[in-house]
């Protein structure tokens, strides 16, 4: 019996390379608070000047609800189409070999790359009744720029990298003889798809999806060249925090980014407990 033996288990401290336990979460803790939590708690804290009858009267206010209704509708709309084109955009780039390939990789990431007011003007020109694409969509009565269907090609647009993203790492290290194995028992290839390989990168999914919808809720630099700005049409919340703040109104802006930031967590909330549900029901 060796010395280290005769030592409880729970007095044993195994050497790492990274410091000790609490040094670690000591500067977890302050980089959280300096970024995260003092910035938030400032948002928090801000509406109460107003009272919380001053705060409910600043966010139900009819073109406040329009704006909230527009961001968050336009933000899942354009994650659903992020999560359903992106899921084919991954399973082409790992599945396929064909020319161009790493140009078709490296495109995914232009979205992160391109300030979002460079995307904007573009996506306005390609779509403007007199665009490129807008010429021939507006003969056919389909107007997309200065309208809702404009925000969220927009959205969509800057939203598609965090799916594709977030699923080919997940696609790229599936064993292929899953897919052997059911082809053997007789399934059809899409029922190999829908039962042996969707159910294993669905948690990623829904993953890129909470991404993309939490990326396109705050979304301001390509949106606004595009959206039309429109009161209670095609304006969305963070313009009217913007036009607040441009009028010295900043109990009122905070109040539309509590708003936006309980409506935020409470969506991801949701996502979280599908994706929990999800892997309980598969691992049944």
């Amino acid at each position: 019996m060796t010395r280290l033996s005769l030592v409880p288990a729970f007095l044993r401290r195994e050497r790492s390379i990274i410091p000790g336990f609490g040094l670690t979460l000591g500067i977890t803790l302050f980089y959280l608070t300096i970024i995260v939590l003092i910035p938030l708690a400032a948002l928090v804290l801000r509406p109460w000047e107003m009272g919380l009858a001053g705060f409910w009267e600043a966010i139900t206010q009819p073109r406040v609800l329009a704006a909230l209704r527009l961001s968050f509708t336009t933000a899942f709309f354009a994650a659903a189409i992020n999560a359903v084109f992106g899921l084919g955009v991954a399973w082409m780039l790992v599945r396929y070999e064909f020319p161009g390939k790493r140009i078709v990789d490296a495109m995914v990431d232009l979205p992160f790359a391109l300030p979002t007011a460079v995307a904007g003007i573009a996506l306005t020109s390609l779509y403007a009744p007199n665009g490129w694409v807008g010429q021939f969509l507006d003969p056919l009565g389909i107007k997309v720029a200065f309208t809702p269907l404009g925000i969220v090609v927009a959205l969509t647009f800057i939203g598609l990298p965090f799916v594709v993203r977030t699923v080919q790492p997940v696609l790229e290290e599936l064993d292929a003889e899953l897919e052997e194995a059911a082809a053997c028992l007789g399934a059809t290839r899409w029922e190999t798809f829908t039962r042996v390989i969707f159910p294993l990168i669905l948690p990623a999914l829904m993953t890129g999806f909470a991404l993309a919808l939490a990326r396109a809720v705050g979304e301001y630099g390509s949106v606004i060249f595009i959206a039309g700005n429109m009161p209670l049409v095609s304006e969305i919340a963070p313009l009217l925090i913007v036009i607040k703040l441009e009028q010295f109104d900043y109990a009122g802006a905070a109040a539309i980014g509590v708003a936006m930031l309980i409506l935020s967590f409470a969506m991801l909330l949701v996502i979280n407990l599908l994706q929990r549900w999800n892997r309980r029901w598969a691992g049944a």
